[in-house]
C-alpha cells in the first residue's frame, strides 16, 4: 500500500502555500534555538576552570556539554550526506528508476530495501533524511521502515567494525546481522497491514510530500538547493535537541549501576539495551565501544544493544519525530525493544 496520492487541488496549495511561511518560521526558530545551545555548550565546556572538578554542579555541567557536543559531531557529517542521498534521489534520480527495479512483491521488496545499505552506507543518523526522500518518491511508509531500520546494520561499514571488533567469537556478528536484517523486515511486514498509513506520519511531513509535486518549472539545481535548505532546518533542531537529551541522560545515569548487573542473563540485556539508547551511538563504531564491556556483559547483552542501538535511541527518536507521529514512534520502539530483548535472551539461554 503506498502513501495516499498527493492532492493537487487548488485549495489544497493554497493551503500549503499559505501555511508554508509558518512553517519556515517555526524552523528556523528550532534551528536558531539549536545553534544557540551549542554555542552555549562549547562556552560551559571552555570557561569551566579546573579547579571545579571537586564540586559536582560544574562536572556535570561539563560532562552534559561534551557528551552533547560529541554526539553532534559525530552525527552531523552523516546527516548532511543522507540530506544529499535524498536529494540525489528525488531530484536526480530518473522518475520510476528505483521503483521499477524493485520487485513487485511487497515481501520481496520489502528484502531487497533491508539490503539497500550495502551500496548507501549511511548510519542511522543519515538514513532518516534518506527515508523521507524515498517515501517522497513513492516508498510506501513500511518500506521505508525496513530500510531505515535495517540499513543502519546491513551495510559494509558497520559490518567490517563489528567483524574486527568481535570476530566470529559467541555469534555476535552473526546474530548481529541477521537480527537487524529479521526485526527490520518484521516492522515492515506489520505496518505494511496498517489500513491508513498516511496516518502513521506527521502532517508536517504529508505536507512535504503533497509540495514535492508541485516544485513547478525550477531546474534541478534550484530544487536542490531548496530542498537542502528544507531538510537542514527539519533536522537540525532534532539532532540538537536528541544531542542534549542523550548527554542529560548520561550525566544522570551512573554507568556503574549498569556494570553491576552485567553478569545476569536478563539483567545484562536490559542494561545494555538501555545503554544502547542513552549513549546514542553511531552503528559504524559502537562495536567498538561496547567492546569494552564485552568481559563484563554476556554476550546477549553485547547483541541487544548493537542491535537495538542502531534503531532506537534518544537521537534517533527526535530526528524521526520530523516524520512519524508520537504514537507511531511508541509503537516502533516497544515492537524493537522487544524484539532485540528477545533476540538477546536467546544468546545468553542458547549460548
Amino acid at each position: 500500500m503506498t502513501l495516499p496520492a498527493v492532492d493537487t487541488s487548488e485549495q489544497s496549495a493554497h493551503e500549503h502555500k499559505s501555511s508554508a511561511p509558518t512553517f519556515r518560521s517555526k524552523s528556523a526558530a528550532g534551528l536558531a534555538v539549536g545553534l544557540a545551545l551549542v554555542v552555549l555548550f562549547a562556552v560551559v565546556r571552555v570557561l569551566a576552570p579546573p579547579a571545579s572538578a571537586t564540586f559536582g554542579l560544574p562536572d556535570a555541567a561539563r560532562d552534559f556539554a561534551t557528551l552533547s557536543i560529541s554526539v553532534v559531531v559525530e552525527s552531523l557529517p552523516f546527516v548532511f550526506l543522507g540530506i544529499v542521498l535524498s536529494i540525489a534521489v528525488q531530484v536526480w534520480l530518473p522518475e520510476g528508476m528505483l521503483l521499477r527495479r524493485l520487485p513487485r512483491s511487497p515481501v520481496l521488496r520489502r528484502l531487497v530495501l533491508s539490503l539497500l545499505g550495502m551500496l548507501l552506507p549511511v548510519c542511522e543518523c543519515g538514513n532518516v533524511p534518506l527515508a523521507r526522500g524515498l517515501v517522497v518518491k513513492g516508498l510506501t511508509v513500511a518500506e521505508s521502515m525496513t530500510f531505515l531500520f535495517a540499513a543502519p546494520i546491513l551495510n559494509p561499514v558497520t559490518i567490517v567494525t563489528t567483524a574486527q571488533a568481535f570476530g566470529w567469537d559467541n555469534g555476535v556478528l552473526v546474530s548481529r546481522v541477521f537480527g537487524g536484517f529479521f526485526i527490520a523486515n518484521l516492522v515492515g511486514w506489520i505496518y505494511s497491514r496498517h489500513p491508513r498509513p498516511q496516518d502513521l506520519l506527521t502532517t508536517r511531513f504529508q505536507e512535504t510530500c503533497s509540495l514535492a509535486d508541485h516544485h513547478g518549472p525550477a531546474s534541478r539545481v534550484k530544487r536542490s538547493v531548496r530542498m537542502f535548505s528544507q531538510e537542514t532546518r527539519a533536522m537540525m533542531p532534532a539532532l540538537f535537541i536528541g544531542a542534549g537529551m542523550a548527554g542529560l541522560i548520561q550525566v544522570a545515569v551512573s554507568r556503574e549501576v549498569l556494570v553491576t548487573l552485567g553478569g545476569n542473563p536478563v539483567w545484562s540485556v536490559l542494561a545494555l539495551m538501555l545503554l544502547a539508547f542513552v549513549v546514542a551511538i553511531c552503528s559504524n563504531v559502537d562495536a567498538f565501544f561496547i567492546l569494552s564491556f564485552g568481559a563484563t556483559f554476556m554476550p546477549g547483552g553485547i547483541v541487544s544493544f548493537l542491535v537495538f542501538g542502531p534503531m532506537i535511541d534518544v537521537k534517533m527518536l527526535a530526528l524521526m519525530r520530523t516524520t512519524f507521529t508520537a504514537k507511531t514512534l511508541l509503537q516502533l520502539s516497544l515492537l524493537v525493544a522487544l524484539c532485540a530483548a528477545v533476540l538477546g535472551l536467546a544468546v545468553n539461554y542458547g549460548h
